[in-house]
């Protein structure tokens, strides 16, 4: 314990001696970390914020879409979801809570007075906002009477205030998109944005009266369902039970397969870690190619630091000191510059992810996970010991005649 004692403080006076040497000797693992450590908290800070988002979906919502290939569409032939499998599911499958309908209209165009921009108009019905757990803000959201009776309003996204110009509250007025007139009801609760789109540029409409809109002959080869179910705990029983309704409801022999596709909201969620988790590992192993820059860095001052020593290294061996002592010494010493830069790394890194983070626009803040500070920790460590073997052996293998000799 002495002896390591012992190597420990000669390694840190030897570094204490030579400050601009070390710190120059650091630069390349500091700017390493610094590196991983920005790209990793920006990714996960990213990933964390979607997740939100994608919690946001409802946790007991399952999506279901027609199912089209390109194959598919390049014949002409196009798969879509029926209003008869709506009934045929709320009859058939007990544990549903209820299911919303939603299609879009071809009318990008949004106008109110002498302003106009671009939206999604949606159509839908009044359990969208339970379903999809969604809620507004201000006002209200649509109501079964303005379903049943398909009534020109309008639920919109807050983005929308500011793009037409709107009145900070615009319970009352009229906005008009294919050739129709809408008074707005409610405004729906912010969401932000999602990889720099806006989620907030919508319009809702109730669903009946998006069909007038499109003419009630017009097939809707964009409508999906989302499904919310009683109790989410048997979500992966009531997934079969779903499957099986859909494929009678379309009349689908038993080789035939599936024309739909039925996604739920941790489904998603996972897909989401799992291209997060490779995103991670590929630009983290591309930044990573610093910190071996910096190891041969560090590795070739050592050996330069050997030869400048090699007296000192002499009399060490002459007063009786033995190769590992040496070898311990030197080793010591890089790793000690390893895990001071891996360390001042960390920091700067932490502070250019959460600077760059706040410089974009509605970009969200900058995560460090707590497995990112022990990796840096341990592979500027691991940096130090590779790298510092070959200079500290070396150092210990002089024969101390040559090295007291040597001027």
């Amino acid at each position: 314990m002495f002896l390591l004692l012992e190597s420990v403080r000669s390694a840190l006076n030897s570094i204490r001696a030579h400050r601009m040497r070390s710190f120059l000797t650091s630069l390349g693992i500091i700017i390493g970390v610094a590196s991983v450590i920005t790209v990793i908290s920006l990714i996960q800070g990213l990933s964390k914020s979607v997740t939100k988002q994608f919690e946001g979906l409802g946790g007991n919502s399952l999506t279901i879409t027609a199912h089209n290939t390109m194959k598919d569409a390049m014949r002409g032939k196009f798969n879509e979801l029926r209003f008869e499998d709506i009934e045929q599911l709320r009859t058939h499958v007990d544990e549903i809570a209820d299911v919303s309908p939603l299609f879009l209209l071809s009318a990008p165009t949004v106008r109110f007075g002498s302003t106009d921009t671009s939206a999604r108009i949606m159509a839908t019905t009044p359990t969208y906002q339970e379903v999809q757990q969604r809620f507004a803000s201000m006002g209200r959201f649509l109501s079964d009477s303005d379903e049943s009776s398909a009534r020109r309003v309008a639920v919109i996204g807050p983005k929308l205030i500011e793009s037409l110009h709107l009145p900070e509250n615009p319970i009352g007025q009229y906005i008009s998109f294919s050739n129709e007139w809408f008074k707005i009801i409610g405004v729906m609760e912010k969401r932000g944005e999602l990889f720099g789109m806006s989620q907030d540029d919508y319009v809702i409409i109730p669903f009946r009266t998006g069909r007038s809109l499109m003419g009630n002959n017009q097939r809707l080869r964009n409508m999906q369902f989302t499904v919310s179910l009683k109790d989410i705990s048997k979500l992966e029983d009531v997934k079969p039970r779903i499957k099986s309704v859909m494929r009678k409801s379309h009349k689908l022999d038993p080789d035939v397969p599936d024309d739909f596709d039925m996604e739920s909201s941790d489904q998603l969620s996972k897909s989401l870690d799992n291209i997060t988790a490779t995103v991670t590992l590929v630009m983290g192993g591309i930044v990573g190619i610093a910190l071996l820059v910096g190891g041969i860095g560090i590795m070739n001052i050592m050996l330069v630091s050997v030869t400048e020593r090699t007296r000192e290294i002499g009399i060490c061996k002459a007063i009786g000191a033995r190769s590992r002592d040496i070898m311990m010494q030197f080793l010591i010493e890089a790793v000690t510059l390893s895990v001071l830069g891996g360390l001042i790394g960390l920091i700067l890194g932490y502070g250019l992810g959460f600077g760059i983070s706040k410089m974009i626009p509605d970009f969200p803040d900058a995560v460090v996970p707590w497995w990112a500070v022990v990796l840096s920790f341990v592979f500027s460590a691991g940096v130090g010991i590779v790298f510092g073997v070959m200079p500290a052996s070396k150092a210990a293998k002089l024969d101390p005649i040559d090295a007291l000799r040597y001027e």
